[in-house]
C-alpha cells in the first residue's frame, strides 16, 4: 500500500469524505474513487456503474466496487442526473487500480445542484485528512 506522500490527489479534483472524487468538466461533472480507496481495495474485479438517465441525490449509492479484499458501496459526490458511463470498466475494472482519474472515471453526472461541489474538500484538505486517520 501507498504512503500518504505517494498518493495521487489531482489539485482540480473535489473529494468527497467516503473518497470518491468529482472534477467540473464544463457543464458536468465526472465522478470516480480515488487514489486512496483504490490502493486500500486492492486489485479491483468489477464495478457495477448505474444506468444513463438514472438520477441521484447527493450522497446516494450509485455504484458497487469489488476487489479482491472486499465489496463496497460507492456514494454521488454531487446530486443529478447519470449523462455518461465507463463501459470499459465492463471489460477492464483494473483501469480504476491504474488510472483512477483518467481512465478508471465511473461516470458523468448533469449536476442538479453545481453549487454541491463546494462542499467537497480540496486536494489538501483530503490530505490533511489522510494524515489524521493514519
Amino acid at each position: 500500500m501507498k504512503e500518504i506522500s505517494e498518493l495521487n490527489l489531482p489539485d482540480d479534483i473535489r473529494y468527497a469524505e467516503d473518497h470518491e472524487w468529482a472534477r467540473l468538466e464544463g457543464d458536468r461533472i465526472r465522478v470516480g474513487l480515488d487514489d486512496y480507496a483504490q490502493d486500500q481495495l486492492g486489485d479491483i474485479v468489477f464495478v457495477e456503474l448505474p444506468q444513463i438517465g438514472d438520477t441521484f441525490e447527493k450522497g446516494k449509492e450509485f455504484a458497487t466496487v469489488e476487489s479482491v479484499k472486499a465489496v463496497v458501496e460507492c456514494y454521488l459526490p454531487v446530486g443529478g442526473e447519470i449523462i455518461a458511463v465507463n463501459t470499459a470498466l465492463e471489460e477492464s475494472p483494473e483501469l480504476v487500480n491504474k488510472s483512477p482519474y483518467n481512465d478508471g472515471w465511473f461516470v458523468d453526472v448533469n449536476p442538479s445542484d453545481p453549487s454541491e461541489m463546494d462542499d467537497l474538500m480540496t486536494n489538501a484538505e483530503c490530505l490533511e485528512k489522510l494524515k489524521g486517520a493514519d
